[in-house]
């Protein structure tokens, strides 16, 4: 009994072994492509999602926008929300993806990767409550919401049939209700096209 315990005790060594010699001589190229092929996808969806918005039929006003890089940005109202989505998106996932990086990277202190990680985690916090307060939002009878927390900062930009102190007030309540850490809480309304 004790010969057999003593070869499977052996056999599974040299597995961890040679597991780990694979897995030390493995390139990282080939990691890091797999997760370029996945993000490079991800661009192409957003692509297209934003050429399928675009053949839509345009209502209400049309805003010209300049954005950060120069490029200029033509926007219809009723697509602000979608394109203001796919920009908060973009930036986080660029942010995710370079703290994705700390993260497998070697040269980095375990300080670092702890931060990394803490902020990856705020991120993906961050992105929940959104969902939850502009599904809240929308429940109470507004057509269209929203929502990018900043640290301690609420930013909820709502499309709203009427415009009005009042509105923008029952909208901080409703977050603030919700949200029970988030004291700066700012509202902007846009005008309802139906």
């Amino acid at each position: 009994m004790l010969k057999k315990q003593t070869v499977w005790l052996l056999t599974m060594l040299s597995l961890v072994v040679v597991l780990s010699v694979y897995y030390i001589t493995t390139p990282e190229e080939v990691k890091n492509d797999v997760a370029l092929t996945g993000a490079e996808a991800e661009k192409g969806d957003k692509a297209e999602a934003v050429k399928e918005t675009e053949k839509e039929n345009d209502k209400g006003e049309v805003t010209i926008e300049e954005a950060e890089d120069g490029t200029v940005v033509s926007v219809s109202n009723d697509e602000l929300f979608a394109t203001m989505r796919l920009q908060l998106e973009d930036t986080r996932s660029a942010r995710k993806e370079s703290l994705e990086d700390i993260v497998a990277s070697k040269d980095v202190s375990a300080a670092e990767k702890s931060a990394a990680r803490d902020e990856m985690n705020a991120i993906d916090e961050a992105v929940a409550n959104e969902e939850i307060l502009e599904t809240f939002i929308k429940s109470n009878g507004y057509d269209d919401a929203l929502v990018r927390i900043e640290g301690e900062k609420v930013k909820v930009t709502v499309k709203a049939k009427e415009s009005s102190a009042s509105e923008a007030n029952k909208i901080i309540q409703l977050v603030s209700s919700e949200m029970k850490g988030m004291k700066d809480v700012a509202v902007t309304l846009e005008p309802s096209n139906q």
